[in-house]
């Protein structure tokens, strides 16, 4: 079979795509896919998303970096995702290569294999790639004819666990460096050099961490006792590479658009990176700094291309808090007279909900439909200065009663059980507060008005402590401590008057615990790691397919207990296994943050007062806005 825009045959039959679910995830050829003649570039790059497509082409990070890579003539980028489980049986039966989407040509030939790491579950993933595009999984046993193997995303501010797997962990935004990247790597092979030569050049570009050069040994309690470089001209400390120009640097006008519904199925318009907040458990708000946004002429001519590239009929507003973008009300209402001539929806996230998102979203959303998304976290004010949250009762229940009184009728809540400092009022809380936004509809809407009856959906997933953060220092709980958390809610719940109103859901808590190893672990786990997936431990991000009980007995035959990277306290002098890493926000400002926490002292945000937590050395972004009348300064 061939399709239009392919230079050869599909790499799977027929017969076998007429047996798999999907089999559009496999065929390429998409809108807006790039077909380039591969005799006429010097680099192809396979760029990888482990986990299943539908979520892969949910995902900005690639489709920012294939059109960036598109755009250069000597690149030819392609996408490959995890094939689904019954396509990964097949594959494994029959001896099929993992494949590219576009050219449809074995993984193997290509010059890199770049992987996305979005989320510590997917690591097993991550080996199920290499498995079935049949490179060795571990770096050192590869060849010269094998891709470079390389790590993106906001896993790789602790790659440790997986570094066995890498050649290079790239750290920060990936629109920085590439280019340098490729020269390199073109060069080295112009002048007859292998694989090793070109990666310790390449662990002298800022950025790069080739953890081959790296050797690291512990002390009798299993912590760390040294981190160092094992080869001159390797950096002891790798800085995190930034986008500080974020108006002028390039965003797919064109992404690629799937034949199958994506989790994301829509225009994605990504307004600012960073967030001013600090919540104290959030990796993302210390990863990210400083915030920088993106111009609202460029937005908006942005929004108008891509609708008219894609033929999409919503779009989205990407950013981790899109109400302190400062130039919000005039791209929502240029959205909203563009998009209806359109009828096109607009879809909001991660907005504050006040009088002005409120107004905003009875124009852009069908009321009757949709549902408000509060996060409180935490039960409790105190709590929630504790975490930093920067949100009050009196603000939650004023935003409920505003929504409930323009139509709304539910409230989703999301809450995280086992925060540091957590009491059994704190639990109650979450309970309470949901009973007190369900009263809240009663107290606001007529009777004669209440058409729907009001619904609270709580929600609460697990605190995990992640790296950057200043609760990296916390102890994590227990799985038996999450459920009866767990448990101690649900109870709180049926005591209330407006019980028959709250809904209350649970996350999983042994995949909780399991994420809480792999997001503080260290080169010791990756054993653990490709034994759990020899066991066929893959997909561990989805319920139905996480074994517990397989790694669990890995973890016992591999000598490694997994409390020690969970339950144990951590001294403020403890090397971690990031530490040689650098993300702009140093250790001090985190270790100040820690002790706030502790003392349940509110930070103000960026926009407030500047906290010197050493992003400022970027130079740009929210760190040099006016400021009271100066700027800003660490």
């Amino acid at each position: 079979m061939k399709l239009p825009g392919h230079a050869s045959k599909l790499a799977l039959s027929d017969e076998i795509l007429m047996t798999i679910e999907k089999p559009a995830r496999y065929i390429g050829s998409e809108v807006n896919a790039v077909i380039k003649d591969k005799e006429k570039v010097d680099v192809r790059f396979a760029m990888c998303f482990p986990d299943v497509y539908e979520i892969g082409m949910s995902h900005l990070g690639i489709q920012i970096l294939y059109d960036m890579f598109n755009r250069m003539e000597d690149v030819w980028c392609e996408r490959v995702y995890s094939p689904w489980v019954d396509l990964d049986k097949i594959m494994r039966e029959k001896n099929i290569p993992l494949f590219a989407l576009e050219s449809q040509d074995p993984i193997k030939d290509f010059d890199f294999l770049g992987i996305t790491i979005q989320y510590e579950m997917c690591y097993t993933n991550i080996l199920q790639i290499l498995d079935l595009a049949q490179i060795p999984l571990k770096a050192l046993e590869r060849g010269e004819e094998d891709p470079i193997v390389i790590g993106g995303g906001p896993c790789t501010y602790n790659p440790e666990p997986i570094a066995e797997f890498f050649d290079i962990f790239y750290i920060g935004e990936g629109e920085t460096r590439y280019r340098q990247l490729l020269d390199v790597y073109k060069e080295n092979k112009k002048n007859g050099g292998g694989r090793e030569e070109f990666l310790y050049q390449a662990a002298q570009i800022p950025g790069m961490y080739v953890p081959r050069f790296y050797d690291v040994s512990y002390k009798e309690d299993g912590t760390i006792a040294s981190f160092t470089p094992n080869r001159e001209n390797i950096p002891a400390s790798i800085l995190k590479e930034i986008v500080m120009d974020f108006t002028d640097v390039p965003y797919p006008l064109k992404p690629v658009v799937p034949y199958i519904k994506a989790t994301q199925d829509r225009v994605v318009l990504e307004i600012q990176r960073g967030c001013i907040r600090g919540c104290r458990f959030c990796q993302a708000g210390q990863l990210y700094r400083p915030v920088r946004e993106r111009d609202v002429e460029t937005l908006k001519k942005y929004a108008v291309e891509m609708l008219k590239n894609t033929g999409y009929e919503e779009i989205s507003l990407s950013s981790l808090s899109s109400s302190d973008y400062s130039a919000l009300e005039e791209l929502v209402n240029f959205l909203i007279d563009t998009c209806k001539e359109k009828t096109v929806n607009i879809s909001l996230p991660s907005l504050r909900i006040d009088a002005f998102s409120l107004d905003v979203m009875s124009k852009v959303q069908d009321v009757k439909k949709s549902s408000l998304t509060f996060a409180p976290e935490a039960g409790s004010q105190r709590l929630r200065d504790v975490i930093n949250k920067g949100l009050t009762e009196e603000a939650i229940l004023k935003g409920s009663a505003m929504a409930f009184e323009g139509g709304w009728s539910r409230v989703k809540l999301y809450f995280m059980l086992g925060l540091p400092t957590e009491t059994e009022e704190d639990i109650r809380g979450i309970a309470e507060l949901s009973n007190k936004i369900a009263a809240t509809y009663f107290e606001v809407v007529p009777k004669e008005k209440r058409t729907n009856p009001v619904q609270i959906v709580a929600s609460t997933s697990f605190f995990i402590p992640k790296p950057f953060t200043p609760f990296q220092w916390a102890k994590m709980c227990t799985k038996e401590e999450f459920i009866e958390k767990a448990h101690q809610t649900k109870r709180a719940v049926l005591e209330q008057l407006n019980k028959k109103r709250i809904k209350y859901n649970w996350h999983e808590a042994d995949v909780s615990v399991m994420e809480g190893v792999f997001a503080r672990g260290d080169r010791k786990l990756a054993d653990v790691i490709l034994k759990a997936y020899k066991k066929g431990c893959i997909y561990d991000a989805w319920g139905e397919y996480f074994k517990n009980d397989v790694w669990m007995e890995t973890f016992e035959e591999c000598n490694v207990d997994p409390a020690f990277y969970t339950t144990r306290e951590r001294s403020l002098d403890e090397i971690f296994p990031w530490d040689f890493l650098d993300c702009g926000v140093n250790k001090e400002f985190l270790k100040r943050e820690w002790q706030r926490a502790l003392d349940e002292k509110v930070t103000p945000n960026c926009r407030m007062q500047c906290q010197g937590c050493g992003a400022a050395r970027f130079g740009g972004g929210v760190c040099f806005e006016e400021r009271s009348g100066h700027e800003s300064t660490n």
